[in-house]
C-alpha cells in the first residue's frame, strides 16, 4: 500500500550503544528521533498540533499561523503546514544555524529573525504581539496539550513495546518539555517503577534545543512531577558527546542529543542493572554551519 511522507513519522528504530556504554549489566538504547521525514523529534507534536486544531476547527486554510521556534519544531511545523495548505511564520533567534532557516523557506514559511541577545524568550515575545496586534493564530507548543499527547500516543508505546515492557530509565532533554510529559505521562502507566530523567543545561551553557526555562517562560504544559531526576549537562559535556556519538557509535546527532547521551551514560555506570532509553531527537547535518563538528 502506498504511504503518504506523514505516514511515515514515528516508529523509529531504537539502536543499542555497543561502544560508549561500559557497563555490562545495562543495556543502553538510543531512539533515534532524526528518522523521522522531517529529521527530529518535532514532526509528531508538529502533526498532532496541526491535525488535531483542524479537526477542532481551532485553524482553517484561512488562518494566518505564527510560531517562536530554536529550529526543530519549526521545521516539523513547515512541512506538515504545507502538505495541509496553511500558511506559516516561523519566528527564531537570528543565530541560529543557516541549515534551520533554509530548511523552513524550502518547506515554503516565511521566516523572521530575532534578535539573539533575547533569545527564544525574544522570539516568543514577537509572536506573541503579532497574535494580539495583527489576528494571527499561534500553534503554541508551549501551552498545547497536543504536544504532550502526540508522545503519549507514539512515541511512549513504541518504546514500551520495543523493550518488552523491561525499560527501567528514560532520558530527554527538556525544552518544550513535550517529548518527557508525554512519554512519562504513558511509561508510568504501564509501570509506575519506570525512571524518568530529564536533562537541562547547567547555568551559563547554551544548548540550542534544551532550557532552563525562567518561570515566567515556563511551559505551561510541563508538569515537574512527571520527571523523577533532573540532571544538568554542561555545553561541554553536550557538545563532546555529540561529536563522540558520531565517531563512535556513527549516530549523527545535535547537541540536545549529546547532551541526553551524555547524561545517559552517566547514568548507566551507576546502575548495577537496568535498560535506559536515550531520546536522540534529531540529526547533525543541521548543525554543520556551527562549530560543533569542527
Amino acid at each position: 500500500m502506498s504511504k503518504t511522507i506523514l505516514d511515515l513519522i514515528g516508529n523509529t528504530p531504537l539502536v543499542e550503544s555497543k561502544i560508549l556504554n561500559k557497563n555490562p549489566n545495562v543495556q543502553l538504547l538510543f531512539k533515534l528521533e532524526g528518522q523521522n521525514p522531517g529529521g527530529s523529534v518535532k514532526d509528531r507534536p508538529a502533526l498532532n498540533m496541526i491535525k488535531s486544531g483542524l479537526e477542532r476547527g481551532d485553524i482553517s486554510k484561512q488562518s494566518k499561523l505564527i510560531e517562536a521556534t530554536s529550529g526543530n519544531t519549526g521545521i516539523a511545523l513547515a512541512m506538515i503546514a504545507g502538505i495541509y495548505g496553511l500558511d506559516i511564520e516561523l519566528v527564531m533567534p537570528e543565530n541560529s544555524t543557516k541549515e534551520r532557516v533554509l530548511t523552513m523557506r524550502a518547506y515554503g514559511a516565511k521566516v523572521t529573525l530575532t534578535s539573539s541577545d533575547v533569545g527564544i524568550e525574544g522570539a516568543r515575545d514577537y509572536a506573541e504581539a503579532k497574535v494580539k496586534n495583527e489576528g494571527y493564530q499561534m500553534i503554541n507548543q508551549f501551552a498545547n496539550d497536543d504536544n504532550w499527547k502526540a508522545h503519549y500516543k507514539t512515541t511512549g508505546p513504541e518504546i514500551w513495546q520495543d523493550t518488552q515492557g523491561k525499560i527501567t530509565h528514560f532520558v530527554s532533554s527538556m525544552g518544550t518539555t513535550g517529548t518527557i510529559m508525554g512519554t512519562s505521562t504513558f511509561l508510568k502507566e504501564q509501570n509506575f517503577d519506570v525512571q524518568i530523567v530529564g536533562v537541562q543545561p547547567t547555568d551559563n551553557s547554551r544548548i540550542p534545543g534544551i532550557r532552563k526555562w525562567p518561570e515566567a517562560y515556563l511551559p505551561k504544559i510541563f508538569n515537574p512531577k512527571k520527571v523523577d531526576t533532573v540532571m544538568e549537562v554542561s555545553q561541554q559535556e553536550a557538545e563532546i558527546m555529540a561529536r563522540r556519538l558520531a565517531k563512535e557509535e556513527g549516530i549523527f546527532a545535535g547537541v540536545s542529543s549529546g547532551g541526553a547521551a551524555a547524561m545517559a551514560l552517566k547514568l548507566a555506570e551507576s546502575l548495577d542493572s537496568g535498560i535506559i532509553v536515550s531520546i536522540v531527537c534529531d540529526r547533525g547535518d543541521r548543525y554543520l554551519s556551527s562549530d560543533l563538528f569542527d
